[in-house]
């Protein structure tokens, strides 16, 4: 199989944005708090949405199934208080729980979390508890900077976070560190805010001994891990300094990064530097770049050519890649996979 590990809703109907809209301007003291119940997407409209989009990529690229979570720069936790994310999250929980409930051999869910700045991680429990339970989410999505660019939550090593931990060990499903928009005009989202948002979190990591509390949590860093690959042996040489064990020890355990990287020699660099065992195979299709690449006439996340071309992986590890060590990061997926046939 082909697993993309990575999809969000990107294609949401116009209805969820509208809706959302009312929503924020509600969070900036303008009128009332719209009522959830008042938004009205139909099976119909969710259809039209994916099968035009995310599934006519799919079916041409020829990738089999994708973990579909909410848009990540919807998730825009610093918008609003506590209350504001929680509603908002349901919502689109409940929506991509929908498009996996449509199209169940194509999409299985993975979660955004009602984070906030300022609030306890624990508050965030009861919806991926929801999520798992209720929706069958297989992974969740875990901003390390809800306020969106101000970088005001404490490390992912800090024990404010170890309830969340603590849920996801015990459901067997990892967290994909994602941040999502940034409200400092100086950063763009989808570039710099994202690529930096993934080389803190693993920098987080490396700083920390988190695994040694928990050392069956997983963590997928995406976007071919920021800036990592590319300076592995900056990060090795930090880890030397702060008195860390070599990164394979002390972190390749746990994180994970997936093949989000639209060029045919960041791919050559990931899967020359990072072990196979630790990559994912990802798209992030429909996403952050949308356009055909002149240079080559595809897409430029049209990731599976790449790792298909790269001289670094045999058939073996490329299978790998594109579906082993997903089924082994997420248990609950290969679980999911295995009551179907599959």
């Amino acid at each position: 199989m082909i697993i993309d590990i990575h999809g969000h809703y990107t294609t949401a109907p116009s209805q969820l944005g509208a809706w959302r809209d009312l929503q924020i301007a509600f969070a900036n003291g303008q009128g009332e708090a719209p009522d959830p119940a008042a938004l009205h997407i139909s099976d119909d409209d969710i259809r039209e949405t994916i099968e035009a989009n995310q599934l006519k990529l799919m079916n041409e690229r020829g990738s089999d199934l994708t973990i579909f979570s909410p848009r990540a720069s919807f998730m825009a936790h610093h918008i609003g208080d506590l209350a504001v994310s929680q509603t908002w999250a349901r919502i689109c929980n409940d929506l991509v729980a929908r498009v996996s409930e449509l199209f169940p051999d194509r999409f299985i869910m993975g979660a955004m979390l009602p984070q906030s700045p300022g609030e306890d991680p624990a508050t965030s429990l009861p919806e991926l508890v929801r999520a798992v339970e209720e929706l069958g989410a297989v992974e969740i999505n875990l901003n390390p900077d809800p306020s969106g660019g101000l970088w005001t939550a404490p490390a992912l090593t800090d024990r404010s976070w170890y309830p969340i931990y603590e849920k996801l060990v015990e459901y067997e499903i990892p967290a994909m560190i994602h941040v999502s928009t940034s409200c400092k005009p100086q950063f763009h989202t989808t570039g710099d805010h994202y690529l930096g948002a993934d080389t803190t979190a693993f920098m987080q990591l490396l700083k920390g001994d988190l695994f040694r509390d928990f050392p069956d949590l997983k963590f997928v860093i995406p976007h071919g891990g920021g800036a990592v690959p590319y300076h592995w042996g900056r990060f090795r040489g930090l880890a030397m300094a702060l008195g860390k064990p070599e990164l394979e020890d002390h972190l390749l355990n746990n994180v994970f990064f997936d093949t989000c990287v639209y060029h045919q020699p960041g791919i050559n660099l990931l899967t020359e530097v990072i072990p196979t065992e630790n990559i994912l195979f990802a798209s992030e299709m429909i996403g952050a770049v949308r356009d055909i690449d002149p240079r080559t006439g595809h897409y430029f996340d049209d990731t599976k050519r790449y790792v298909d071309a790269t001289p670094n992986l045999t058939d073996a590890e490329r299978e790998l890649v594109f579906e082993g060590n997903a089924r082994r990061v997420y248990p609950r997926l290969d679980r999911a996979l295995t009551a179907q046939g599959k």
